[in-house]
C-alpha cells in the first residue's frame, strides 16, 4: 500500500473559484442539439420541445454556463437563420460536419433553454466566413433595447426585452487548419481586436474571449497566443484555450499523467499574458477561459470517416464516445488542474453536454443515462466552491512515456467559507496499489465528515452503456478525523470526494502550523 500526505493551511490560497468554471458546451454537431436537448414530440418534451429529463439533469449536474452555437459549426453559420418563426427558417448545408442543418433550434431557442436550465449563455460569433459587421448585428439583435433594425427584428419575434448576453467568443479555433476561414495569428489578432472594439462601442458591458491555441500540441503554440495578445490585449477580457486528451493505448500511467501537460499549458499561457502585459505597460488583467475541454477517446480521423461515409444527414449519431472508469479519472484530473489555477482560469466549458463526448447520453424517443465522467463534474460543480488552498504533496511518484515524477495521488483542496466546510478531491493514479492518504489542514478545527463518496470499478474499462449504474458514486464510511488531519484509504484507480465541516481558528497562522 502506498502512503501519501497532503498539507495545506487556510492562510495560503491559490484563488477564488469563479462559478463559470463549471460550464458546458452545445454545438450543432451530431445529436448534441437535436435528440439531445431538443426533441419535440418526446414524452419528456415541454411546450417548446426541450427534453425536461435532460434539463433537470443539467440542473442537478451543476452546470453554470453554456457556450453556443460552436465549435467548428460556427465558422460558416448565419445567426439570422436561427431566429424568428420556424416555418421561415432555411435548411442549410453545414460544412463543418457535412450535415444538413434544419435551423429548427437557434438563438431564440437557446436563450429560452438556458433560462430554464439556469445557465449563463456564452455566444460565439462567426469570424470564419463572416466578420465584424455580422458580429455587431448579432450583438444588436441580442442586447440592444429597441429602435434599430436588428433590435426591432428581435421584438418582431415576440421578444420585447434584450437578451443581455454578457459573454462573447470572437470566433472558434482560428489557429486550426481544419477551421473554415482559418487565419494566421496576425490576421486573426487584428480581426479580433477590430471586431471586439466595435462590439464594445455598442455594449461596453460585454466580456470578450479571443481564440488562443486549440491544443498544447499545435505547431504555432505559443507564438499564436503571444501574437493574438499583442494585437487584441486592450480589447479582450479572456484568452480561450482548448484541450482534449486521448492516448489510452499508451497505458494507464501515461494516460492519467496528461494532466501534467495541461498544467504546463496553463503555466505557459499565463506567462505569455504577463509578457504582453508588461510589454504594453498595461494595468489590465487578462484571464483564461478553457471553453472546450474533455477526454477524446475516439481517434480524430474516425469522426471524418463517419461523416464521409454518410454525409449530408440531419443530426446523425457521430462521435458518440462511451467513457470508461479510466476516462473518468483523467477527466477529474483535468478539472483539478484548472482548479489549481483558479486565480487565472475563470471559465471552462466541458465539451460536450449531450451525446458527443458527453456527460449525458439520450436515446431518441427514449430514455437517458449518465456517463462515468458525469459524476466527477457533478461533485466538483456542486461542492468545489469558494477558495482553492495551496497544497503540498508528499508521496510516491512514477515515470512513464512523456512524463517524469508524476505524483501517484492527484489532489485539490477547496475551502468553502460560506458552507463552513473543506472539500478534498482525490484521484489515485496507481493501477496496482491502494493508498493511505492523510490530509493535514492547518488553521481549521475539523468537526465532522458531512459526506464521503468514491468512484471505482473492478475493471478500469467498465462503462455505463449496458448497465447504466455500473460506475456510480458509493458511500465511504472509512474516513477518520484526528486533530487537524483527515485520513482515508483510497482504492487503486479511484476518485474520491470528502466534505468536512470545519471551524476556523482565530489564532494567526504561525501559531497553528
Amino acid at each position: 500500500m502506498l502512503k501519501s500526505k497532503i498539507i495545506c493551511n487556510k492562510e495560503f490560497t491559490v484563488g477564488e473559484i469563479d462559478e463559470r468554471l463549471y460550464g458546458s458546451f452545445l454545438e450543432h454537431m451530431g445529436r448534441v442539439i437535436y435528440h439531445g436537448v431538443y426533441e419535440p414530440g418526446h414524452a419528456c418534451a415541454d411546450e417548446e420541445g426541450f427534453r425536461e429529463d435532460v434539463l433537470q439533469t443539467v440542473r442537478d449536474m451543476g452546470v453554470t454556463a453554456v457556450r453556443y452555437p460552436g465549435g467548428n459549426f460556427v465558422s460558416a453559420y448565419h445567426w439570422e437563420d436561427g431566429v424568428g418563426p420556424r416555418e421561415g427558417r432555411p435548411r442549410k448545408i453545414d460544412l463543418a460536419w457535412k450535415a444538413v442543418e434544419t435551423n429548427a433550434f437557434g438563438t431564440d431557442e437557446f436563450i429560452h433553454w438556458a433560462k430554464k436550465a439556469g445557465v449563463q449563455p456564452i455566444f460565439t460569433v462567426n469570424l470564419g466566413t463572416r466578420g465584424m459587421e455580422e458580429a455587431l448585428q448579432y450583438l444588436e439583435y441580442c442586447n440592444f433595447p429597441s429602435g434599430t433594425k436588428y433590435s426591432d427584428l428581435r421584438r418582431s419575434h415576440g421578444v420585447e426585452e434584450p437578451y443581455g448576453v454578457r459573454l462573447w467568443c470572437l470566433g472558434n479555433e482560428m489557429d486550426g487548419n481544419w477551421q473554415i476561414g482559418h487565419k494566421s495569428a496576425s490576421e486573426y489578432g487584428r480581426l479580433a481586436a477590430e471586431t471586439g472594439k466595435i462590439m464594445k462601442l455598442l455594449d461596453p458591458d460585454i466580456e470578450l474571449i479571443a481564440c488562443g491555441s486549440s491544443l498544447s500540441t499545435m505547431k504555432t503554440y505559443p507564438e499564436w497566443d503571444l501574437e493574438v495578445l499583442e494585437q487584441a490585449y486592450d480589447v479582450i477580457d479572456y484568452l480561450a484555450l482548448h484541450q482534449y486528451y486521448g492516448g489510452q493505448e499508451k497505458g494507464t500511467a501515461a494516460f492519467l499523467a496528461q494532466t501534467l501537460d495541461m498544467e504546463a499549458y496553463i503555466r505557459t499561457i499565463r506567462s505569455a499574458v504577463q509578457v504582453i502585459r508588461q510589454k504594453k505597460r498595461s494595468t489590465k488583467d487578462i484571464r483564461l477561459s478553457i471553453d472546450e475541454w474533455g477526454v477524446w477517446s475516439v481517434p480524430g480521423h474516425t469522426v471524418n470517416k463517419e461523416v464521409e461515409e454518410k454525409p449530408w444527414q440531419t443530426a446523425a449519431p457521430i462521435s458518440e464516445q462511451i467513457y470508461t472508469m479510466e476516462d473518468a479519472l483523467l477527466f477529474a484530473g483535468m478539472q483539478m488542474a484548472m482548479l489549481r489555477n483558479a486565480d487565472m482560469v475563470k471559465m471552462a466549458c466541458q465539451s460536450l453536454l449531450t451525446n458527443v463526448s458527453a456527460c449525458i447520453m439520450t436515446e431518441s424517443n427514449g430514455g437517458m443515462w449518465l456517463q462515468t465522467i458525469y459524476y466527477p463534474f457533478c461533485y466538483f460543480a456542486n461542492y468545489a466552491r469558494g477558495t482553492v488552498l495551496q497544497s503540498v504533496y508528499r508521496g510516491d511518484t512514477y515515470d512513464c512515456e512523456g512524463f517524469h515524477d508524476v505524483p501517484c495521488l492527484d489532489q485539490v483542496v477547496v475551502w468553502n467559507r460560506e458552507q463552513e466546510e473543506t472539500v478534498i478531491f482525490l484521484v489515485n493514479r496507481s493501477e496496482d496499489s491502494s493508498q493511505e492518504v492523510e490530509v493535514e489542514i492547518q488553521g481549521m478545527e475539523l468537526k465532522r465528515v458531512r459526506e464521503a463518496v468514491y468512484l471505482w470499478a473492478e475493471d478500469k474499462k467498465t462503462t455505463n452503456r449496458e448497465d447504466h449504474l455500473a460506475v456510480r458514486p458509493r458511500k465511504c464510511d472509512a474516513v477518520e478525523l484526528k486533530e487537524n488531519c483527515v485520513t482515508v484509504r483510497l482504492l487503486s484507480l479511484s476518485f474520491m470526494m470528502i466534505r468536512v465541516e470545519v471551524q476556523i481558528s482565530e489564532l494567526p497562522f504561525w501559531e497553528v502550523v
